[in-house]
């Protein structure tokens, strides 16, 4: 757990498509080792509206998933707004604040030359796994050791 006798927190965001029951593996390796993990559901309406709450597209074919996982993944897909991809971010938190990113080497929906960049431009600290788009339920401990990692 981080430093001093503080709880430290952590909070889960799913991306498009999926909802936060893909970060139970993950949750459960934060709270075993004492963090404090909130898994938030967002909408997927709209920017606003999923940043307001919170204060993956799965590709099958990756073959890091149990294929029932891969199965169930596709059939409990949310539906996704456009609108989500649409509203203006003023202060991106990672122009302030430490960012930390897990290169998914593996990516078939982001490629990992994509990550990279947008990893650099945060000026994040990255490690890099062999997975794919969905490295938080088929490498989570991986996941987890990088959030323990930035949380200190």
């Amino acid at each position: 757990m981080g430093t001093g006798s503080a709880p430290s927190n952590v909070v889960l965001v799913h991306g498009a498509f999926v909802d936060g029951s893909g970060w139970r593996k993950v949750y459960e390796l934060l709270t075993q080792h004492g963090y404090h993990a909130a898994v938030v559901q967002n909408p997927t309406l709209s920017l606003q509206g999923d940043a307001a709450a919170t204060r993956l597209i799965i590709d099958a074919q990756d073959g890091d998933l149990h294929a029932t996982d891969a199965v169930f993944m596709a059939d409990s897909q949310v539906p996704w707004g456009v609108d989500a991809l649409a509203g203006p971010v003023t202060e991106p938190a990672w122009r302030s604040k430490p960012s930390w990113y897990l290169i998914a080497t593996e990516d078939h929906m982001i490629p990992p030359p994509a990550q990279r960049a947008m990893a650099q431009r945060a000026g994040a600290t990255t490690a890099e796994v062999a997975a794919s788009h969905a490295v938080y339920m088929s490498q989570p401990a991986a996941v987890a050791a990088l959030i323990q990692q930035a949380r200190g």
